[in-house]
């Protein structure tokens, strides 16, 4: 994943007044913090950051020039306003290079699995650990002809090389199985048709 560069400014307002000020001038409000440090409050160029989310993920990691300084940075949150569907404020985790951080990355399946199968997914993304400028945008998984009665686990996923597992390596990402028939489904509404016909008589 590649480093975006992105001018950030200090924010000296806060509370909802304030944030709405920082919306309305085209920009998003922020939060930057880890490593012990205080949290610094800023403001994102929103149409900017809005790209680097829609290309990169939301594990994007952001170079943020800062007034005099640069700070490397990873999108931890992006809080989305429900109905109107922008961005409402984003949380932001100080980072160094060559350091390991922990996110979630999505589960992609490729494929069909065979013919007269459903399939169950469980999970649709994991929990990882890597390096913070080398996260994967997705973990992808093909189901192509997978039979009835196959279970995939976490531990089954190929992750790429740097990439650690976090998430329980039992647990159940997609199950297969048959697809009931029609003279299955058609049986069973038979049976209680034959059922409710007894306790009648």
């Amino acid at each position: 994943m590649s480093e975006v560069r992105l001018a950030a400014e200090q924010r000296t307002e806060f509370g909802k007044g304030a944030a709405r000020r920082t919306r309305r001038a085209g920009k998003i409000p922020a939060v930057l913090y880890g490593h012990g440090s205080d949290p610094k409050h800023l403001a994102l160029p929103a149409l900017e950051f809005a790209r680097v989310v829609r290309e990169h993920g939301q594990n994007a990691v952001l170079t943020l020039d800062i007034e005099s300084s640069t700070e490397l940075a990873l999108t931890k949150t992006v809080t989305t306003h429900p109905i109107k569907n922008y961005i409402e404020h984003v949380d932001l985790l100080l980072v160094q290079r060559g350091e390991k951080v922990t996110v979630e990355v999505p589960i992609v399946l490729t494929g069909d699995a065979a013919a007269a199968t459903l399939l169950t997914q469980d999970l649709t993304t994991i929990q990882v650990e890597a390096d913070a400028l080398n996260i994967p945008e997705q973990v992808e998984y093909s189901i192509a002809g997978l039979a009835a009665g196959t279970q995939v686990h976490a531990s089954d996923l190929t992750l790429p090389a740097g990439t650690s597992l976090v998430t329980d390596a039992d647990a159940l990402v997609l199950a297969v199985n048959a697809a009931p028939t029609a003279a299955e489904m058609d049986g069973d509404s038979g049976e209680a048709t034959d059922a409710e016909a007894t306790e009648e008589g």
